[in-house]
């Protein structure tokens, strides 16, 4: 079924996107003036989570279970005070980054990735979080020049990827650490960077302190893995034993945030590129959506229906989305896009909502 709503957490609240006969229309808006960090749907229980970034109170976890008409506010994960960061500091929680829930198994369980790089599960639908000790004891964290912050102070997760086949099988991706692999549910954890580039370290084959900027696994075929990384794409056919450069080397699909996957078709893929870490701007002031149908060997830019003069929007990681043939995306700018035909054509939803920072179709099972 296709989905025929889309949710859009902006830096000024969450924006209702409906589907109607003919057009998606933006329908209302709510957590007005109130950056939104992190919006996800449990398609389980079609439960919706917003994360909050007040600017007077900090971080806030809410969830509604009537399809947004009343949202119930939840404590917000705390980190134990054994948790230090590398300067001997406590670990207090900065932003809530990303949501993904544990599986069929597991009805009530949900992972939370957050600033400073701590995993946390729930086993009671949000009620109460733990700290993932296993990942935050971590060898590797223990050196400050492993684990560290990518354009922010601390390291982030902002990727939970659960394994279709086995919920005790995840993977996270932080920013900066790299990729991390747990098979017994959270317990124990195991770098998986080998074939990624560091190029900003002095060794660029290092085991940890990758900046994976998004992470996702087909879920038709979960051994097959795609990342937008700092340092291009990248993509395992192993189940992240070893990454595939894929970048294009002789056009746009490089560098940028947003990344979206086929999960039906494990050779396509779209991007969304930007010039660089310097230059986040769209490449020749012109907005384009890289797609690849031959797992990155090739890629072909799509710009129907796409501004393309003096173009300075990104797109960050969370603000592209895909339901069917059907992606969205939002940009720094609070422009709003949408196609209906796997990103061929494209029309402008909205030209004047606040920087998106995230964006989810309500996709129910």
């Amino acid at each position: 079924m296709k989905s025929k709503q889309l949710l859009v957490g902006t830096s000024k609240g969450l924006v209702y996107v409906e589907h109607n006969a003919q057009s998606w229309i933006i329908t209302k808006s709510q957590f007005r003036g109130i950056p939104v960090t992190m919006v996800y749907i449990d398609e389980r229980t079609n439960t919706w989570w917003v994360g909050l970034a007040h600017r007077h109170w900090g971080q806030k976890l809410n969830r509604s279970i009537d399809n947004g008409n009343t949202w119930e506010e939840v404590s917000v994960p705390k980190y134990p005070q054994t948790a230090q960061l590398h300067n001997g500091k406590s670990a207090v929680l900065r932003k809530i980054w990303s949501m993904q829930h544990a599986g069929p198994d597991r009805p009530n369980g949900l992972w939370l990735g957050t600033e400073p790089g701590g995993l946390f599960y729930s086993a009671d639908n949000g009620d109460h979080f733990d700290l993932v000790e296993g990942l935050w004891n971590h060898p590797s964290r223990s050196d400050e020049q492993q684990w560290f912050g990518a354009g922010r102070d601390e390291p982030f997760i902002h990727s939970i990827v659960r394994d279709e086949r086995n919920s005790d099988h995840l993977y996270v991706a932080v920013s900066c650490a790299g990729v991390f692999e747990t098979k017994d549910g959270g317990q124990k954890w195991q770098p998986k960077n080998e074939g990624l580039i560091a190029a900003y370290l002095p060794n660029p084959n290092v085991e940890v302190g990758h900046d994976p900027h998004m992470m996702f696994s087909c879920q038709s075929d979960p051994d097959v893995l795609w990342q937008q990384n700092h340092c291009g794409i990248f993509r395992s056919v192993d189940g992240a034993n070893s990454w595939e450069n894929v970048t294009d080397q002789n056009g746009l699909a490089d560098y940028g945030f947003a990344l979206a996957i086929d999960h039906q078709n494990p050779l396509r893929a779209w991007t969304i590129p930007a010039i660089s870490d310097v230059e986040r701007v769209a490449p020749d002031l012109a907005l384009c959506v890289c797609v690849t149908e031959d797992g990155g060997q090739n890629w072909r830019a799509l710009r129907n229906g796409l501004p393309q003069n003096f173009v300075y929007d990104i797109v960050f990681r969370h603000a592209l989305d895909i339901s069917d043939s059907t992606l969205a995306f939002g940009t720094t700018n609070g422009n709003l896009y949408l196609s209906s035909d796997y990103g061929e054509s494209w029309s402008s939803i909205s030209n004047q909502l606040a920087r998106v920072e995230t964006l989810q179709f309500v996709k129910q099972i």
